[in-house]
């Protein structure tokens, strides 16, 4: 049996394959759904002896099973987001001490003590609806951090602005978590509080357009990260994180964006410090799958679909095929660098439709 102790105090490269390969073995006997996908790749438990033979779930079981590898009470049950008549997916947590356990150390690993922080949250796109395992998470992270000034801000922009200026040139370090759009619309509110409305409706036509922001007023933050979360969720057109970036950094007036790359299906989070360059945590690694043939790798530096192993995944699933695309580095960073289009999705996906 695997235990918590086992994933969260792995140091080694080989202590890792270990562990995996435990949790493999573990997954294929009790996971039912997983059984039922290995046996229709025809891969024998007993043959699987490295990371590159075991089978990874495609991220869609989640919309239409029940991805559980145990028969325990589940405790939590965290669901995407999705529009209107969408099947979202959902993640069946039997253990959610396991959770707590990774975003905390993951989060220490990556930015030290939770209590020098004031953690502030701009995420009205989770607030707005039940499930998000990224609410619980920034929840439990205000609560960690015992500032007073920490907490949640939904539509109060005009708040969020004065607090983090305040908190800023105090000295206070801090991070703010934030949607993409929520975090453009929160610059470009910055930008317009002192203009004229003739002005404001200038800008706005401009955006319309370009989606671009003003520079004519901007943050100057020293002491805060601005945790970009992902997701225009509709609100305004995709754009290259490059560009992306660049906005944000001169409308809050700081040098990098940080980024956390998780999901409704993991238990564990990557983080990037700067220039969408991610790490993960000890008991994470991603795999680059071919785009071409689901069971093969690509090299490091070339483009792929993107697998991900997560241990703290003990009781659903740790070897998932996500739908996004990204490169990885022998360093073991990666980037994301977008998602398949629903025509490129092949391979190991058969077996969903």
């Amino acid at each position: 049996m695997i235990s918590d102790q086992d994933i969260f105090t792995i140091s080694s490269q080989k202590q890792f394959e270990k562990i995996a390969l435990k949790v493999f073995r573990f997954q294929y006997e009790n996971n039912l759904v997983y059984q039922e996908f290995c046996n229709f790749l025809k891969v024998d438990k007993q043959s699987v002896k490295s990371l590159q033979q075991i089978p990874f779930l495609p991220i869609q079981f989640f919309k239409n099973r029940d991805v559980v590898s145990n028969t325990v009470a589940v405790q939590e049950t965290f669901t995407s987001s999705g529009t209107t008549g969408m099947i979202t997916s959902k993640h069946l947590v039997t253990d959610v001490t396991l959770y707590e356990q990774s975003y905390r150390k993951a989060f220490s690993e990556f930015y030290g003590n939770i209590e020098d922080y004031a953690v502030l949250a701009l995420l009205p796109s989770y607030l707005e609806r039940s499930g998000s395992s990224l609410i619980y998470m920034v929840k439990d992270l205000i609560e960690l951090s015992n500032n007073e000034n920490s907490g949640f801000y939904l539509h109060n922009y005009d708040e969020l602005i004065t607090k983090l200026i305040e908190l800023d040139n105090s000295g206070q370090n801090v991070i703010l978590f934030g949607v993409t759009y929520a975090l453009l619309d929160l610059v470009e509110i910055f930008q317009n509080k002192n203009q004229s409305f003739e002005e404001k409706k200038i800008l706005d036509n401009l955006r319309q357009k370009t989606e671009s922001v003003s520079k004519k007023q901007k943050f100057q933050l020293k002491n805060t990260i601005i945790m970009e979360t992902g997701g225009m969720k509709g609100k305004r057109k995709e754009m290259i994180r490059e560009e992306l970036h660049e906005i944000l950094c001169n409308g809050f007036g700081v040098q990098s964006i940080h980024s956390e790359y998780g999901m409704t299906e993991l238990l564990s989070q990557a983080y990037s410090l700067g220039n969408g360059i991610f790490e993960c945590p000890a008991w994470m690694q991603i795999q680059i799958r071919d785009t071409e043939d689901a069971l093969t790798y690509v090299d490091y530096g070339k483009t792929g679909g993107i697998n991900v192993i997560d241990l703290a995944n003990i009781n659903s699933c740790s070897f998932i095929a996500t739908q996004d695309l990204g490169k990885k580095y022998p360093n073991n960073s990666f980037e994301v660098l977008g998602r398949f289009d629903n025509s490129d999705i092949r391979g190991c996906n058969l077996m969903v439709i």
